[in-house]
């Protein structure tokens, strides 16, 4: 599935990085080391509200959402996931994934507007990545 002049947002492409294509969505790490913190964007053209998705897409996101966060769960052992679609900085739809331990830098509140993000040490990124494509079963 994928939408006809499709462009991921340039905030989220400057603030990420790409993890996989699955079926619906574009997968991305956050570069946020505080945060195990995915990533999913429909690549669907403009799309802003999860509404806004055909029947179809609604159905394949929410599958998707819970794949991935099955995912995070498990190579991550948090003590919770937030998962959200807020999209009052970025419009373009997407929905964020994010694995929370107790006493992260932001626990017990939300990530947003906390500090500044931490970039991954390289080797970090590509190790979660790693780990989450295998418990997926997808590609880069």
């Amino acid at each position: 599935m994928s939408g006809a002049h499709f462009t991921l947002d340039a905030r989220l492409k400057a603030d990420t990085r790409p993890v996989a294509a699955l079926s619906l969505c574009d997968l991305l790490l956050m570069n946020d080391a505080r945060y195990p913190w995915l990533i999913l964007v429909p690549r669907q053209a403009g799309c802003v509200e999860i509404l806004d998705l055909p029947d179809e897409a609604r159905t394949a996101l929410w599958q998707e959402i819970q794949q991935v966060a099955a995912a995070l769960r498990d190579v991550s052992c948090c003590d919770k996931l937030n998962i959200g679609a807020l999209g009052n900085s970025v419009r373009q739809l997407h929905v964020h994934v994010i694995a929370r331990m107790e006493g992260d830098a932001a626990w017990p509140g939300p990530v947003w507007g906390h500090g500044r993000a931490e970039p991954y040490a390289n080797g970090d990124a590509q190790s979660l990545m790693h780990a989450l494509r295998q418990r997926l079963g997808v590609a880069a």
